[in-house]
């Protein structure tokens, strides 16, 4: 299996801006019958999640700016008045340094954590019930994720596909542990599509001006609230920096930690994608919220995608609620190797008892 995204100009592999975590749609490489030929074939049209990944992207490289916004002196840690609030553009270069590390702080940490994702799909945003649930195990292995499929309970499906899936894993594992030319080169892979998220980030501290609105309280916790609007100023160099000028967006950030807690973004213009082959519709909405699953570790609970627009001429929605649970430190893959041995060793262990 492989994973591959529609891009402008047709199929690429993994395009790497668009599956920062090794995410994709798999395809099945069928040969046809009568001679040497080949298919790709794919369960789903590829170009709805480069559609939803382009979008999460862009928006959580602004929220990773509004990390570090609050940290200078005097910004976030005063109530807003009553008279218009301040406006602040992100230039300054250590705000830009905190930025970028607060950005790789994250990173770092959905690499060593596994967790339960449920996905809830919908036909329209305002149905109360999902039409399809889909529910995995994510496991980091070093240079992307691991899913295994569960059901809807979140329990495997069977002893027996739960061990193979283990066992697959285990296998990816060992291999990621090593350190021959292969995982070179696939860590070296890892770290050019890493690269290319910082520079979206380092575009976002132009992008956007940031205007405080006020506090609100989720639980115990203080949230200070900003609108992101778009910085008029702005000239995009590349056409992802150029969707900057069609969204706005709001932040949440914990007045306490400095962390970011929660962030809404929203289509204001139609945004075309794949050579005019595709577009983006406005009023198109993402939320994400997050929550401290550790002492200073600050990782997404929930997400929420409602996209319209139309592929060719057809027009296509994305209603999804993603919720995110169970999470737990493994570890890179040298150490998460030992705990799915031990997962798997139990696993024999219950299997030959009487």
């Amino acid at each position: 299996m492989r994973a591959i995204a529609f891009s402008q100009g047709g199929y690429n592999p993994r395009e790497p801006v668009f599956y920062p975590y090794g995410e994709g749609d798999e395809v099945k490489i069928v040969r046809q019958s009568g001679g040497g030929r080949y298919d790709a074939r794919t369960p789903k049209f590829a170009l709805t999640p480069t559609v939803k990944r382009r979008y999460v992207l862009i928006w959580l490289a602004v929220g990773a700016l509004g990390l570090g916004l609050i940290a200078l002196p005097g910004f976030a840690q005063t109530r807003p008045s009553e008279q218009s609030a301040p406006e602040v553009s992100a230039g300054d270069g250590d705000l830009f340094s905190r930025v970028i590390a607060n950005q790789k702080r994250v990173d770092a940490e959905l690499n060593v954590y596994e967790r339960v994702e449920r996905v809830e799909i919908r036909k329209t945003g305002s149905d109360p019930n999902p039409s399809e649930v889909k529910v995995w195990r994510v496991f980091p292995a070093g240079t992307g994720m691991s899913k295994i499929p569960l059901t809807a309970e979140a329990k495997p499906a069977s002893a027996e596909s739960y061990r193979a899936a283990l066992e697959k894993l285990q296998t990816t594992l060992i291999w990621a542990a090593e350190t021959g030319p292969a995982q070179r080169e696939a860590y070296a892979k890892a770290e050019r599509r890493k690269k290319e998220r910082d520079d979206l980030i380092d575009s976002t501290r132009k992008a956007f001006v940031f205007t405080t609105i006020g506090e609100e309280m989720r639980g115990n916790r203080t949230l200070v609230k900003y609108k992101m609007s778009r910085n008029p100023a702005f000239k995009p160099a590349t056409r992802n920096e150029m969707l900057f000028s069609k969204v706005r967006g709001t932040l949440w950030i914990d007045k306490e930690t400095s962390e970011l807690a929660k962030i809404e973004g929203e289509v204001t213009e139609d945004i075309t994608l794949a050579l005019f082959l595709a577009k983006v519709y406005r009023g198109s909405y993402f939320m994400q919220e997050r929550y401290e699953m550790a002492p200073g570790v600050w990782l997404p609970t929930y997400q929420q995608y409602d996209f319209d627009g139309r592929k060719f001429v057809v027009p296509f929605s994305i209603h999804e609620r993603a919720f995110y649970t169970q999470y737990r430190r493994v570890g890179p893959p040298s150490e998460a190797v030992e705990a799915v041995r031990g997962e798997l060793n139990k696993l024999g262990e219950n299997r030959a008892d009487p």
